[in-house]
């Protein structure tokens, strides 16, 4: 899915979620395309993705709930 930023959101690069998850950046670009986390694509046609939703989706594939979560 590609989504438009608000001005104040956090964006990060594939290469900066593949450290997160320790996954290949390819990982995170296959992610992005079988819409299991959106991608805002930039004007050159690069993947930046939500700070905000990136950690969401670590924490839910860590088993994480926002309950009690820091």
């Amino acid at each position: 899915m590609i989504a438009t930023p608000s001005p104040t959101t956090n964006l990060l690069t594939p290469g900066e979620v593949a450290q997160m998850f320790r996954v290949n950046p390819k990982t995170v670009t296959r992610w992005a395309r079988a819409g299991k986390i959106s991608a805002i694509r930039t004007l050159g046609g690069h993947r930046r993705f939500d700070a905000l939703e990136v950690q969401a989706f670590l924490d839910r594939s860590q088993g994480i709930s926002g309950e009690g979560a820091l």
